[in-house]
């Protein structure tokens, strides 16, 4: 059988390390299990894996700490994270972070193989060049969304990284210009099934699309805030 993708947990709990692990590999994952941020480091061939599962509560450095250094070294490889705490807070903070989504414990088995499903749908393989042929473009503002290769490049010629999340989003957003798209809609094309009522990845992940278009905030221009309907991408945004 044909491997569904490589999976990391870094889970210091072993029953529920090897409870996950177990799960995924009956649903055809390849999966590698680490204690801590120190083991996963040293052991893990990280540029080959798929997603990382990652708890936050943790011995030694943390998972928000271990998010975090990833987001710099490795931005591409999508984060599931797991955690007991399952507070508003603590969901804001991961996503803050980096994290792509977020799974309170304890979970369904199936909500976790669901979840961890719906993140590998919308990552595709890097590494295209920008302009190969083919590639699935959008202009705006002189940035350039380069769809097959998940690239950002900015009106000087140098990338931005992003998240998967931020990807989806602004994919989503360049998609759609210049109308007026809700809050549960970009939920929807960019989360699924998966988005609850309460979701609030769309405006963390927006807040820090903004911060990395050089969007002010206070009075952005280019994602436009529009009072009790949604949001707006202002660009005109050209199509290749």
């Amino acid at each position: 059988m044909e491997s569904e993708g490589t999976i990391a947990i870094i889970e210091d709990d072993v029953a529920i390390r090897d409870l996950v692990a177990e799960v995924l590999r009956a649903n055809g994952f390849v999966v590698e299990g680490y204690g801590d941020a120190a083991a996963f480091f040293r052991q893990a061939d990280v540029p080959s894996l798929d997603c990382l599962i990652l708890d936050l509560m943790l011995p030694g450095e943390s998972g928000l700490s271990i998010c975090q250094t990833l987001r710099v070294k490795v931005p591409q490889l999508p984060i599931l994270m797991v955690t007991a705490k399952g507070d508003d807070i603590d969901r804001i903070i991961g996503l803050e972070c980096g994290a792509d989504d977020y799974l309170p414990k304890p979970f369904n088995s199936r909500e976790l193989l669901a979840r961890l499903r719906a993140i590998l749908r919308r990552t595709k393989a890097p590494g295209q060049a920008v302009e190969s042929p083919g590639a699935e473009l959008y202009r705006f503002a002189g940035w350039t969304l380069a769809v097959d290769s998940r690239d950002l490049i900015d009106p000087d010629g140098r990338p931005v990284t992003l998240s998967t999340g931020e990807f989806d989003l602004l994919h989503a957003l360049v998609m759609h210009p210049r109308r007026v798209l809700s809050r549960d809609l970009l939920l929807d094309m960019t989360r699924g099934r998966m988005a609850t009522p309460y979701d609030r990845a769309i405006d963390v992940q927006l807040s820090r699309l903004r911060r990395k278009l050089g969007d002010d905030p206070r009075e952005p221009v280019m994602i436009r805030t529009v009072r009790g309907d949604g949001y707006l991408f202002a660009p005109s945004v050209l199509k290749i």
